[in-house]
């Protein structure tokens, strides 16, 4: 298992396998999840922001948000340009990720030659349906059933100014036959 680049782990563990081939950053463990307030001046605390109470995206949404950062792996993979997939991302983990960064974390997928572009055609089998694992935190987690390998994901979203990347694993598994 690749370690976290930041301290934040999710529940039930990435992917919940311990042969996890890919993890990319999480947000710092910061208050509000990883978004910074403003400091207070010395002696006063500063006041807490009120969490948004966001719903769970329907279904549509949230199968667009995946697809799009499956296409955004793929793209990364076949050009070896991983600054528009970390451009995606909130800015934790940006912060936390460079382009070089991530073309290392994304050797194993690139020296399968995984084709993450065919996970764009098929409806994903979701193992956590999208939901709200914190105020401001989404995760989804489940694979796509590809043959002969199929594409298991991970992901958080967290809102910044809408749904951003703010963690990823993403493995290619063997289908059982």
């Amino acid at each position: 298992m690749v370690k976290p680049v930041t301290g934040r782990k999710m529940q039930d563990g990435l992917l919940g396998r311990p042969a996890l081939a890919l993890l990319i950053a999480m947000a710092l463990a910061q208050p509000a999840f990883g978004q910074r307030s403003a400091q207070a001046p010395a002696g006063q605390r500063a006041p807490a922001a009120a969490a948004p109470n966001l719903p769970v995206p329907d279904q549509r949404t949230a199968l667009k948000m995946l697809w799009g950062i499956m296409a955004a792996v793929d793209q990364a993979n076949r050009t070896g340009n991983y600054s528009v997939l970390r451009d995606l991302g909130t800015p934790a983990f940006q912060a936390n990720n460079n382009p070089a960064n991530l073309a290392g974390i994304f050797t194993g997928l690139r020296e399968q030659q995984v084709d993450l572009s065919d996970a764009l055609i098929v409806t994903p089998v979701w193992e956590i349906s999208p939901r709200m694992v914190s105020p401001t935190t989404l995760r989804m987690r489940g694979s796509f059933p590809l043959r002969p390998q199929a594409i298991a994901f991970d992901l958080l979203f967290t809102w910044s100014d809408g749904w951003r990347l703010d963690g990823i694993a993403v493995q290619a598994m063997p289908t059982a036959r």
